[in-house]
């Protein structure tokens, strides 16, 4: 019987880059990594699969050339495995990502579409906290890509550093939790 790994995590330098220390000493010793460009994650022995910020939108091509690794985790989460998913890798799941070459598929967990198309590009930039199941998370915004046509829908209210709400919105799939805030502590 292969080993349980608690979490595996996606890594690259530029599209799965963006996460916190604390978070992987967090997570305790049993942690791996892989890279959604050249990698197929192996899942079945897996209880989280975090997928942490980044810049996807710069790495489209290699993503979608990656077709078993898209497939390896739209399963996990369709059996029901524990994702987090943090702006890029919330990205990631999404249905597909335009940008000013054309539209790339991704996962498919989520059933919405990112533009980082240039005449689209918005600063989101902030703190956010909000509760969820009685816990309190927070963590930090930051990106120029935007959801194309109506905003998701979110399952929490998610507030700025002095309490005023915002409208990014927190997703829930399954057992996926997906929003474009970076969390602090997972």
């Amino acid at each position: 019987m292969e080993k349980t790994l608690n979490t595996l995590i996606a890594r690259n330098p530029e599209s799965f880059s963006f996460i916190y220390q604390e978070n992987i000493d967090r997570l305790g010793d049993n942690v791996g990594f892989f890279d959604p460009e050249k990698d197929v994650p192996q899942l079945e022995h897996v209880d989280l699969l975090y997928l942490p910020g980044g810049y996807p939108e710069k790495h489209l091509e290699a993503l979608t050339g990656n077709e078993a690794c898209r497939k390896a985790i739209w399963e996990y989460a369709e059996r029901g495995g524990r994702i987090v998913a943090e702006c890029g890798g919330m990205m990631y799941l999404c249905k597909s990502i335009v940008s000013d070459e054309g539209t790339f598929p991704m996962c498919g967990v989520l059933p919405y579409t990112v533009s980082a198309r240039k005449a689209d590009r918005k600063l989101s930039l902030g703190y956010r906290r909000f509760v969820l199941d009685g816990k309190e998370y927070r963590g930090h915004e930051f990106h120029y890509t935007q959801f194309m046509g109506e905003l998701p829908e979110s399952i929490v209210q998610v507030y700025d550093a002095k309490g005023r709400p915002v409208a990014t919105p927190v997703m829930r799939y399954k057992n996926v939790l997906a929003s474009y805030t970076h969390l602090y502590q997972i």
